[in-house]
């Protein structure tokens, strides 16, 4: 067997950052072998300057809406956003394919090498059969109106049984049904998704606004008008009195982790009600969305005070001019400059692989591992900045 041999000023392992006298070992399809000193590497050493990674894992994607890259406008605030997402996502098939298709090469250059994506029909399907990148497949439900749960469900079980059908016997795809929002998914809908959360890892969109708070806690706020503009009643409903996240997190319980998505306004106390109950919950950012949409940054000090576990997603390119998660780092770092890299990079690798159950094969060099390699150059201060680039080496 042939081995392939990689060296630059620093490797990042998935959890730390070795120095530059290690080399990295892989076979030719690019399995991890071991990490060693450089004495004991013989000839035939790759070098390079910069830093090598895992490749990285984007938690939170809609790969589905990248025909509307540069559609929606910047700075809409959330009820406008997704009342253009609702009324433009329909364009022709085939240009919405084409975009498909564009978008996940974009994800292959920028390093990207598993995907948490976000399904309300089939439309990705053929794309992600080719197997270029491992995918989690969130067949996302939504429906206020308890009346209309059941066929909403339906429906969202035939596009999951689609997935399931397609999938290939030991592919690096997996597929489970999701909540989409606190706000837009009934108690009775909840019912009927719950049973199939059993192992699985399900996200949801979480706290997303300083008003969804407000409809759960007071049945005020900015979704009041929202409901109003998609004619949507919303006389049954009795507010809690409490937070979003404290309404409905203990349905998401019975699945294996939980991947809460955005937590824009997400409190301490919701934090620690969340960790309190489930050891295995996450917290994906996808900040370069929150400035897009309502220029908001989530307070991930709050977060690292806790030591919750951090992911980091891109959102769709109805929401972000990228696919790119080096691009999420730039603004994490920009905004949070005291966040050590090594950190930054754990969020975006191993962190990333263990929320979508992928750690066996991807997120660190560990032998066995497949985890695609990157190097990260034009580091500064020891920090990723607006200069800074990738290579996707595997």
């Amino acid at each position: 067997m042939s081995y392939q041999k990689f060296q630059a000023s620093q490797l990042f392992t998935g959890t730390e950052i070795l120095g530059p006298g290690k080399v990295l070992i892989t076979d030719e399809q690019g399995t991890v072998e071991a990490i060693i000193d450089q004495h004991e590497a013989g000839d035939d050493i790759q070098q390079f300057s910069g830093l090598l990674s895992p490749g990285f894992i984007n938690c939170h994607c809609h790969l589905e809406l990248s025909h509307l890259r540069g559609r929606i406008p910047e700075k809409t605030g959330l009820v406008d956003f997704v009342f253009r997402i609702v009324n433009e996502r329909h364009f022709p098939e085939a240009e919405i394919l084409d975009a498909i298709s564009v978008a996940e090469d974009e994800m292959l250059v920028n390093g990207i090498v598993a995907v948490g994506d976000i399904c309300n029909n089939s439309l990705t399907l053929a794309q992600k059969a080719k197997q270029r990148l491992a995918y989690y497949n969130f067949i996302e439900l939504t429906g206020w109106l308890p009346q209309a749960a059941e066929a909403r469900f339906n429906r969202s079980l035939e596009v999951y049984q689609a997935f399931q059908q397609l999938q290939p016997a030991g592919s690096r795809f997996r597929t489970t049904l999701a909540p989409h929002a606190p706000y837009s998914v009934s108690n009775e809908l909840w019912d009927l998704m719950m049973p199939h959360f059993h192992n699985q890892t399900v996200t949801i969109h979480n706290q997303e606004t300083s008003f969804e708070d407000s409809l759960f806690e007071t049945k005020q706020g900015d979704f009041i008008r929202m409901y109003g503009l998609m004619n949507i009643e919303t006389d049954f409903f009795t507010p809690t009195g409490k937070s979003s996240l404290q309404s409905y997190f203990e349905k998401m319980l019975p699945a294996r982790k939980q991947l809460l998505v955005h937590n824009t306004f997400t409190k301490e106390t919701d934090i620690l009600f969340a960790t309190a109950r489930s050891s295995d919950v996450n917290w994906c950012i996808c900040i370069n969305a929150n400035q897009y949409i309502e220029q908001a940054l989530p307070s991930l000090e709050l977060f690292r005070k806790q030591k919750a576990n951090l992911v980091i997603g891109t959102d769709s390119l109805a929401s972000n001019h990228s696919l790119s998660i080096l691009d999420e780092l730039k603004t994490i770092t920009r905004f949070f400059p005291k966040i050590p890299l090594a950190e930054l990079l754990q969020w975006a690798t191993y962190n990333g692989a263990k929320a979508l159950q992928m750690e066996d094969h991807l997120g660190s060099f560990e032998k066995g591992k497949q985890p695609g390699i990157i190097l990260i150059q034009q580091l500064a201060n020891q920090q990723i900045n607006s200069h800074s680039t990738l290579q996707r080496l595997l």
